[in-house]
């Protein structure tokens, strides 16, 4: 199997996914994703529904919902992708999903915003939004500032800053983890001479983890309290133009 596009797509975004799996698929990315697997798998151990969608530039399998009847890879048009589309266009109906994953999408995109609007569509009202990044305040962050390779193209946007968006796209954020708290050494000599932070940063959750973990669930249509609107005299009322919605929406 190779990492050829079988499809055509825009060349950035495909160059920089191509870039992100490689670096994932390397020493210290493939132990950054398995760290994010014990964790991720914990989680979604306690989700049940239809459909889980995976979006990512991880080459290996995606972890495992075992309540869960299908779970479908989406993404770039590289080996093992089972519905290829682009970041912000994915063939999928709204309310599609029980389940969509992000696993380093937001790290690893051309628009984190557009991105993230796409995901939360596809959740079902009452379903959830699992999203999974590198964390900036980390040695891993720190090591994305010296890096030359895809960690450098990481955008690595904070998880305070990811639970914002969230609650603006009508999500309730539930849970928030870290994991990884071995600094990225090349060495594996002094990885296994610091196995022991997992340990000590999974009993502690500790925020200084290489990759954070939320979980967040979509609020169903009327659970979230409109502010009382201010009454007006009937005579100052005055017709206002309606103003049209754009899917396209601008980035801050």
């Amino acid at each position: 199997m190779t990492d050829q596009a079988f499809a055509q797509a825009d060349p950035q975004w495909l160059a920089l996914t191509q870039a992100a799996r490689e670096w994932l698929s390397g020493p210290l990315g493939h132990m950054l994703v398995e760290e994010e697997r014990r964790v991720v798998e914990e989680e979604l151990a306690r989700f049940f529904g239809g459909y889980l969608v995976h979006y990512g530039p991880n080459a290996q399998n995606p972890p495992l919902a075992p309540q869960v009847q299908r779970t479908v890879r989406l993404g770039a048009p590289l080996p093992g992708m089972e519905i290829v589309c682009e970041e912000q266009a994915w063939p999928l109906s709204e309310h599609a999903a029980d389940i969509v994953v992000l696993q380093h999408g937001l790290d690893f995109c051309l628009s984190p915003h557009g991105l993230l609007r796409e995901a939360a569509s596809s959740v079902r009202p009452g379903g959830h939004l699992v999203i999974i990044g590198i964390n900036p305040w980390s040695t891993w962050g720190l090591r994305r500032l010296f890096s030359r390779g895809a960690l450098r193209k990481a955008r690595c946007i904070s998880p305070s800053r990811v639970a914002d968006w969230l609650n603006l796209l009508g999500f309730a954020l539930e849970k928030r983890r870290f994991g990884c708290y071995r600094p990225p050494f090349a060495s594996a000599n002094w990885q296994a001479r610091l196995h022991g932070l997992e340990a000590w940063g999974h009993n502690n959750q500790a925020p200084g983890g290489g990759f954070y973990l939320l979980v967040a669930r979509k609020l169903v249509v009327g659970l979230r309290p409109l502010r009382q609107a201010r009454r007006e005299p009937v005579s100052k009322l005055i017709p206002m133009p309606l103003a049209k919605v754009s899917r396209d929406g601008c980035e801050p």
